[in-house]
């Protein structure tokens, strides 16, 4: 029963994925371009895309406990941390950090990191979307935001044993927040992209891959870059500074919960 429940929860994670994938490319296989902006371009399936990315991400945590996977002690630690992070955030758009730094995505790769793909996913994902309501940054733009949030996490969790010590964990670390720094921010921009009409930076129905690679990179250097390497750069400077000490604490509650209740024998 219980490698049924595994079984189970490694499909619906996979599905969670897969949605949000083709909820970032879908735009790009219409026959016809849709117009809109920012805000509009998704204003009329972005609803269906959070349903459903929050009830599968449930559903995973549901499987993950009911397989022994993920018992409540963890479940407590990804509520803590999702407060935590919300709260960082928070005080984040309060102080006005530089361009796109935000001090949220050093708990989401440390915890990645140490307790796996799917913790960190969740917490990523989860991270953003409590933070929205604590923002007032709840729009069409969220869901695709959750999902990039949690791909951090997710990718940060196949790191794991790729270093040999402590000060090469942290500069392995600090060169993924860096390709991260832009990464999130090359892959929110394409929730919206596909919708922009205007000048040759703009996508169009029928383009070969070479070419809206190139229009995007353009668009993405014109728009963002700037505003990314401030991000890159803030996710190099927190893991730099505050990455051994967190990793030390992250593993020390695993540690602590990773224990086997014996019955005793009369």
């Amino acid at each position: 029963m219980s490698s049924l429940l595994r079984l189970a929860s490694s499909v619906i994670f996979a599905l969670v994925n897969l949605v949000g994938v083709v909820a970032f490319l879908y735009p790009f296989w219409l026959p016809v371009q849709k117009t809109g902006d920012e805000f509009g371009g998704h204003a009329g399936d972005a609803v269906i895309v959070f349903g459903l990315l929050v009830s599968l991400c449930l559903l995973v945590i549901l499987a993950e406990a009911a397989g022994g996977q993920m018992d409540t002690k963890i479940i407590a630690v990804l509520g803590v941390l999702t407060a935590i992070n919300s709260v960082a955030r928070l005080a984040g758009n309060i102080v006005r950090l530089p361009g796109g730094f935000s001090p949220i995505f050093l708990l989401i790769i440390l915890v990645g990191y140490v307790y796996g793909s799917r913790l960190g996913f969740l917490l990523g994902a989860f991270t953003l979307a409590v933070s929205a309501l604590l923002v007032a940054g709840i729009g069409p733009w969220l869901p695709y935001e959750m999902f990039a949030a949690g791909w951090v996490g997710l990718t940060a969790g196949w790191l794991k044993g790729i270093a040999p010590d402590e000060k090469a964990e942290i500069a392995v670390l600090a060169a993924f927040g860096l390709m991260w720094g832009f990464l999130y921010g090359a892959i929110t921009n394409l929730y919206f992209w596909p919708f922009v009409v205007g000048a040759g930076g703009s996508w169009e129905p029928g383009l070969g891959a070479v070419e809206t690679l190139r229009r995007y990179a353009g668009f993405y250097m014109a728009t963002s870059l700037v505003w990314d390497l401030m991000a890159a750069a803030g996710n190099v400077a927190l893991i730099a500074v505050l990455g051994a000490p967190l990793l030390r604490a992250l593993r020390r509650f695993r540690r602590r919960f990773q224990f086997e209740i014996v019955p005793e024998i009369v």
